[in-house]
């Protein structure tokens, strides 16, 4: 007789994979909130849930979820844009340029035209003469870094306020944003009450003030161009997943053949979908030159066009996956920017997440990740202990440690898009 396999699957597994995704995002979101929540009481941070804190993180993660859903767009039309640090650079030289002759909007408008056309040099490249998708993306980086030296010298120099890696200031503001009673936001001339302000001051309980304080960091302090980058998020969901357009689109990055079979213009869609790409990309540029300086400085995306790569793996290939990549990396940023005392806190918080891990992993019964984990733990309270300020080095190097452990442990789930980044010519036998 033959022994049958026996399912491996736990009863509690099970349950949780039978979860809407919207419940366990929700459940994971209490539960973070919660280790905050602890970490905060404990070590007397309360500026790490903060509504500022929130507000800046937003601000920070911006550039990033913009320049990782650019990185989204393009892998689903079946193109690696490796080129997005480069569409940045074309974006926010644009956008300074845009911001000083006619003002905020204007270099925004200017940036997406830029990025556009930038996109779409690199599907020349690659969909027209079937150029090796990274080397053309480097290219591009390498292009946009001295084109953009080279036009500031020409139309920067000599300006007020302006010089060879400079812009002059731009014109007008975008303003902020506070949402009426619940972060204290006026209607007319009159201020109405600020709700969320009374329970996050309440610091001596758990949990409520650190839920009042996110969810007035999401309505408060608020730039209209930031509301604009996060609504891009479901409208990409619908896009991608709802419409016939989109299903054809990421036809073309699964599975360009059939598609074809189908009657599918694949390089047609993948003209299109790399202008989008490029437009975000070019977006998120400009959004550091418009909307957090108001200035353009050259080196001023200092790589996050790669960071966003990193976001779009990250999140699965998913919008809502690369929005949370990119709030990972502007976290500790703008805890930073707020506060450096209460960034040690972060140790904490990480000790506590991988007493969590090691528990689950009790009950799947893998006692060498179990061992690692408490390890780990260990090491991290001592570090709190022990060290009374984190290394500048340490903060900004935390997203892209946190990035690689959670990318190892989840390598089986990820699927990027099956034809991403390889050649391909219509009509032809493949």
């Amino acid at each position: 007789m033959t022994a049958t396999m026996q399912p491996t699957t736990t009863p509690r597994s099970l349950a949780w994979k039978n979860l809407s995704p919207l419940r366990r995002a929700s459940i994971l979101w209490l539960g973070g909130l919660l280790i905050f929540s602890i970490v905060r009481i404990i070590a007397d941070a309360d500026d790490i849930t903060s509504s500022g804190t929130i507000s800046s993180t937003l601000r920070v993660a911006t550039p990033i979820l913009l320049a990782g859903l650019a990185g989204l767009w393009a892998e689903r039309a079946g193109i690696v844009n490796i080129g997005i640090e480069g569409m940045m650079i074309i974006g926010s030289w644009c956008g300074g340029y845009g911001a000083w002759k006619w003002g905020s909007w204007g270099g925004i408008a200017l940036a997406l035209v830029g990025g556009m056309l930038v996109g779409l040099l690199h599907a020349l490249a690659t969909v027209r003469f079937n150029v090796d998708h990274v080397v053309s993306g480097i290219a591009i980086n390498t292009l946009a870094a001295g084109s953009t030296e080279y036009l500031s010298i020409i139309f920067f120099k000599g300006q007020k306020g302006g010089g060879e890696s400079q812009s002059p200031p731009g014109k007008g503001g975008y303003g902020e944003f506070d949402m009426p009673f619940l972060a204290g936001g006026r209607i007319g001339n009159w201020k109405s009450p600020d709700i969320l302000k009374w329970f996050e001051d309440k610091h001596d309980i758990p949990l409520i003030p650190d839920m009042a304080g996110f969810v007035r960091g999401l309505v408060s302090d608020v730039y209209l161009p930031t509301i604009l980058a996060i609504a891009i998020i479901p409208l990409s969901v619908y896009v991608l997943w709802r419409t016939r357009w989109g299903l054809r689109l990421r036809s073309s990055g699964e599975s360009p053949q059939a598609g074809e079979s189908l009657g599918v213009a694949i390089n047609r869609l993948r003209y299109q979908a790399m202008a989008i790409s490029g437009a975000l990309a070019a977006f998120g540029g400009a959004y550091l030159s418009c909307v957090f300086t108001s200035t353009y400085r050259q080196g001023q995306t200092g790589g996050q066009g790669f960071i966003g790569l990193a976001t779009t793996i990250f999140g699965n290939w998913q919008p809502w996956g690369v929005f949370r990549g990119s709030l990972l990396f502007g976290f500790p940023t703008a805890l930073k920017f707020r506060d450096e005392r209460n960034v040690p806190a972060l140790l904490l918080v990480a000790a506590v997440a991988l007493v969590i891990v090691a528990g689950v992993m009790v009950l799947r019964k893998r006692s060498v990740i179990v061992t690692s984990c408490l390890a780990a733990a260990v090491c991290l309270v001592i570090a709190y202990n022990v060290v009374d300020k984190v290394p500048s080095e340490f903060v900004a190097a935390t997203p892209y440690i946190v990035t690689v452990i959670v990318l190892a442990g989840a390598r089986q789930q990820l699927r990027p898009p099956a034809h991403a980044g390889l050649p391909y010519r219509p009509g032809e036998s493949h």
